[in-house]
């Protein structure tokens, strides 16, 4: 039995803390969080103990930590997990800095611990066929990639402010699954973006609409598309288009029945947001993570994977803002 701390008791640790309750090879033996209720409310829905952070760090019983608190509070946690030789699940971004992730990857390093960048999106069921799709060549040698993802609404403007902007923290997501479906490093980047929601986020320094067009040294080219608005629904879809024909991953809808009359046809909306939408990409993700610890299966996304994520959206805010291309050397 795999003994995980769950370090941080906010949405996604439930999350990840009802995965754990299900599983027969793992289990949530500890949750920290800032909040002292919020902690025991979660341990009390798991049966675990409540620890601080850096008693689940320090205690022999706990075999590996899940890192769902605040991002500034990632890089002293990886470190002192590694240093205490933990296995590391993370949730993006690692760091906001690519120099600190580059600093926390190098102690993960020189500990020899196993650390997992948590982009569940390679987990969704729906997309990870996609991806096998591909590799099996179904449709040949890609040429190109389209994403969308567009949120039903923005986040609160205090959130915005800290997030790092919508390439950091939303888009970052599209980033990894372009690196996912392409098979291959980007090296080009151009990026634009805009602010037509509300006029608070871009006072706030950031965008609320943008879009990246990312080119690979054989010349695959992907384009992303993301929008703090979709007045219809969470908006989650990727085409993929090559020699042979094209491959589709569509909006996960809340049921399939289908009203048709003299009006037309009506279907029902798509999951309302990313909890719902993304439920079974959140247990797999972290089936295989257990996985990885207990049996040796090769972890992915790694931190890496992480890495390279953030080092394309800082290029693409770099981007948006000067209106230059950049050249991307991971």
């Amino acid at each position: 039995m795999l003994n995980i701390g769950l370090l941080g008791a906010g949405r996604i640790g439930h999350v990840h803390g009802a995965t754990l309750r299900g599983m027969t090879t793992a289990c949530a033996a500890a949750v920290s969080d800032f909040v002292p209720d919020a902690a025991q409310a979660l341990a009390g829905r798991l049966g675990a103990e409540v620890m601080t952070s850096e008693e689940i760090i320090a205690s022999d019983k706990i075999d590996a930590v899940v890192i769902g608190t605040p991002t500034t509070t990632h890089y002293d946690l990886i470190h002192a997990a590694a240093a205490a030789g933990k296995a590391i699940f993370c949730e993006k971004p690692v760091d906001l800095s690519v120099d600190r992730i580059r600093e926390c990857l190098a102690a993960v390093e020189k500990a020899g611990v196993p650390f997992m960048t948590a982009f569940n999106r390679r987990f969704d069921p729906g997309f990870a066929h996609l991806q096998k799709q591909i590799a099996d060549q179904v449709v040949g040698n890609v040429e190109i990639v389209t994403i969308l993802s567009r949120d039903p609404a923005p986040p609160p403007i205090g959130y915005i402010k800290q997030s790092g902007g919508i390439f950091r923290d939303m888009m970052i997501h599209d980033l990894d699954m372009a690196r996912f479906l392409l098979g291959e490093d980007p090296v080009e980047l151009t990026a634009v973006g805009s602010c037509l929601v509300d006029p608070a986020i871009g006072e706030a320094g950031d965008f609320d609409t943008a879009a990246v067009t990312l080119k690979t040294a054989s010349g695959k080219i992907c384009q992303i598309s993301n929008s703090r608005r979709a007045t219809y629904g969470y908006d989650q879809r990727v085409e993929v288009h090559g020699e042979k024909g094209m491959l589709r991953a569509m909006n996960v809808p809340e049921h399939n029945v289908e009203f048709s009359s003299g009006a037309g046809f009506t279907s029902a909306p798509t999951q309302p947001f990313f909890l719902e939408r993304y439920a079974a990409a959140y247990r797999a993700e972290m089936e295989h993570f257990v996985a990885s610890v207990v049996d040796g299966v090769e972890m992915t996304p790694t931190g890496v994977d992480g890495l390279k994520a953030q080092m394309m959206a800082d290029a693409a805010d770099a981007s948006a803002r000067d209106g230059q291309p950049r050249k991307l050397q991971f």
